[in-house]
């Protein structure tokens, strides 16, 4: 590793998060250089550490989202916890937590309680359905974000039943919108002061990630129906089968589609007034489809994305994991999967984020924390605690 401070270098995060939502946000941010740090219950922690896959009965889901961050144990359900937790909140900068609405309030530890505080504290907090509205107390999760922010209704093939997208897009978008929000009351508290609370919602995150779907809708009063991989508004923008897998083609405008004509060998296609138009080959997709397929079927997945590209027209694989990676571009150019030494596991390829950053390198900075790891660092550096006191302490059970 780089000795590169990173943007966020001397900004304090309180992590309160668990799981996935939040974690993700909290690893963007310590990844960027700022100190985050991991607050967890002292009786078993975040409940990913219990969550697989596992190497050596430790949990890679938990490494992977809470490295770079340094962690302490605090019972929050303790006065004395309370307070020790409002000195540590008067020399933070953040505070992101993923509770369901209300339970900060219940714990004596609301936006509310703490800006009065720390008045400059930013407060970040991700759930199912937001601090408001009539749903706001229901817990929420990925699933429930997919389903109810409307993605699941998209997602899948005709006539087949809604699907969950295969990775938990929900609580990715909700950790992303909460880095943002927390990002940009950052830069406002530079010029006033002043903190804000950010409340990001997972359905509210998928709903607005439906974009122009969303739009169809609004505007015609079609109700978008589930039309596996192509795309609504413009074709041959599709999978397609290849000799050894499938392969997108997307030849999303005229000049594309002229393209694809002629690495197919049919320029004549280009004046099939059934194809003229991008509404066109929308509208006579299924022809478009068996076209590009005989095609693409006499070709490697590999020489299609080759002959394609060449070309000037987009093209990829439809990479298996395997394949991503260890993709040149993906693991090697752009370094997605470096390497840490992870406590209990060893070495560990984990993801990256994919912020790139020109003079102040976004990386892994550390393995995840254990529980409680770094208890004496983080209580003696922010509060002043001796020994003796952290014995105390552990002894009644507040960390």
């Amino acid at each position: 590793m780089s000795e590169n401070k990173g943007l966020l270098d001397g900004v304090v995060v309180l992590d309160l998060t668990r799981v996935l939502a939040g974690p993700y946000c909290g690893a963007i941010l310590a990844d960027m250089g700022a100190t985050v740090i991991k607050v967890e219950n002292p009786k078993g922690g975040d409940d990913s550490r219990s969550m697989g896959p596992f190497v050596n009965d430790n949990s890679v889901y938990f490494a992977n989202f809470n490295r770079s961050k340094v962690g302490c144990t605090l019972n929050l359900k303790g006065p004395e916890a309370k307070e020790i937790f409002k000195e540590m909140v008067k020399k933070a900068d953040i505070v992101i937590e993923n509770y369901r609405p209300g339970t900060m309030e219940k714990l004596g530890l609301g936006y509310d309680v703490l800006k009065e505080v720390n008045p400059a504290i930013i407060y970040g907090a991700v759930s199912g359905f937001g601090h408001t509205g009539p749903l706001s107390k229901r817990a929420g999760y990925d699933i429930v974000g997919q389903a109810m922010g409307g993605l699941m209704s998209t997602t899948g093939w005709p006539g087949g039943k809604p699907t969950r997208v295969g990775t938990p897009m929900g609580d990715v978008l909700g950790g992303l919108n909460l880095t943002i929000g927390v990002l940009a009351a950052l830069v406002n508290r530079q010029k006033t002061g002043l903190g804000e609370k950010v409340d990001i919602a997972l359905v509210d995150s998928v709903a607005s990630a439906m974009e122009n779907i969303t739009m169809i809708y609004q505007s015609t009063g079609r109700i978008p129906q589930r039309i596996g991989n192509r795309y609504e508004s413009t074709y041959p923008y599709d999978a397609f089968p290849a000799k050894d897998g499938d392969v997108i083609i997307a030849a999303g405008n005229n000049k594309l589609y002229g393209i694809l004509c002629d690495v197919m060998g049919r320029p004549e296609l280009k004046q099939d007034p059934r194809f003229l138009e991008v509404k066109d080959r929308v509208a006579n997709h299924e022809a478009m489809y068996e076209i590009v397929s005989a095609w693409s079927k006499q070709h490697t997945v590999d020489e299609v994305d080759q002959l394609l590209n060449a070309a000037g027209c987009p093209a990829s694989p439809v990479n298996t994991i395997d394949r991503m990676v260890v993709d040149p571009q993906i693991a090697g150019a752009r370094e997605m999967f470096p390497e840490i030494d992870q406590p209990g596991i060893g070495k560990l390829h984990i993801t990256a984020m994919p912020q790139k950053l020109t003079r102040t390198k976004s990386y892994p900075r550390k393995p995840a924390p254990l529980l409680g790891e770094d208890n004496a660092e983080i209580y003696q550096k922010m509060l002043g605690f001796d020994q003796a006191k952290l014995d105390e302490l552990k002894a009644k059970g507040v960390i």
